[in-house]
């Protein structure tokens, strides 16, 4: 019932609906900085099964990429734009001066490091096929953000797109906080960095995918404070993996083999791609499996 085509599916077709009375699958697509862009193979199987997720949730880099495919974007367009945008640092920066539409002195505004207009530098550098709100997504998304003065998770699944998706990023010392709908939002990843749990109910099945890495091999130095920082957050981001797992797991867990990887190395983006290529076959396995199952 779902062989995969001999071919990926027309872009036309790429995100149609699945015949009623199929199976359905939703997709939750975790935080992890760099290591989250091997979500891009998790996207590039379902395009080749010809599967569309009744709907994505997504946490941090989780909800950039689930944003863009949300869009109408294929996975193949997606690889494409991260593979030309981390080439080297210099591309970026010109592909960056190009889009930007504001003044320099705008990024920081008058304090640094934390960049104060976050949301025009996502803007800029995400790809042009990017819905502007939610209403206009092919596939409903769930962004998950941290709400700092209530100290819990906030989902937005309306309004503006690139507001939420940078919420959902905004680390703090890296990126201010987005305020939407009177609240003053951060990085989701403090409170729920796989939301796989938000998708009860949605599907037949749900698939996680698990980018937040286990132990690193010791580096024999202490690393700079903004590693130091950022590396703090994943040890909290994983512990509290580990217990929702504890209380209930996903239908398909997928684990990319992203550990040798730091938050921000993105400019490792085809390095990042061939150690994680097995976990495209295993999804894909898994995926046939559970629908045929279900």
């Amino acid at each position: 019932m779902l062989d995969s085509p001999k071919a990926p599916p027309a872009a036309s077709d790429r995100h149609a609906q699945r015949p009623a009375g199929e199976p359905t699958l939703a997709l939750a697509l975790g935080g992890g900085g760099a290591r989250g862009l091997s979500h891009i193979l998790i996207l590039e199987a379902l395009d080749e099964l010809g599967i569309r997720p009744t709907v994505i949730a997504g946490t941090s880099i989780g909800a950039l990429i689930g944003g863009a495919y949300a869009s109408g974007m294929s996975a193949a367009e997606i690889r494409d734009h991260c593979s030309d945008l981390f080439q080297k640092r210099s591309i970026l920066v010109r592909r960056f001066l190009r889009r930007w539409d504001g003044k320099l002195v705008d990024i920081w505004g008058s304090v640094a490091p934390p960049i104060a207009a976050a949301d025009r530098l996502l803007k800029a550098l995400m790809p042009h096929g990017l819905a502007e709100n939610f209403a206009e997504l092919e596939i409903p998304l769930l962004v998950v953000t941290t709400d700092f003065y209530a100290q819990d998770q906030y989902i937005v699944e309306s309004g503006g797109l690139i507001p939420a998706l940078t919420a959902s990023a905004a680390l703090p010392s890296l990126m201010r906080p987005i305020e939407i709908d009177g609240r003053l939002l951060i990085d989701g990843g403090f409170v729920n960095p796989l939301p796989f749990d938000l998708l009860a109910g949605r599907a037949d099945v749900i698939a996680a995918v698990d980018v937040s890495a286990g132990a690193q091999e010791a580096r024999g130095k202490s690393p700079p404070l903004i590693h130091t920082l950022i590396g703090a957050m994943q040890i909290s981001l994983r512990s509290i993996i580990q217990e929702k797992l504890r209380a209930g797991a996903p239908d398909i867990l997928i684990r990319p083999n992203v550990g040798p990887y730091k938050v921000l190395d993105f400019f490792k983006f085809d390095e990042i791609m061939d150690a994680c290529a097995e976990c495209k076959d295993d999804f894909k396995r898994q995926i046939e499996a559970r629908l045929m199952a279900a």
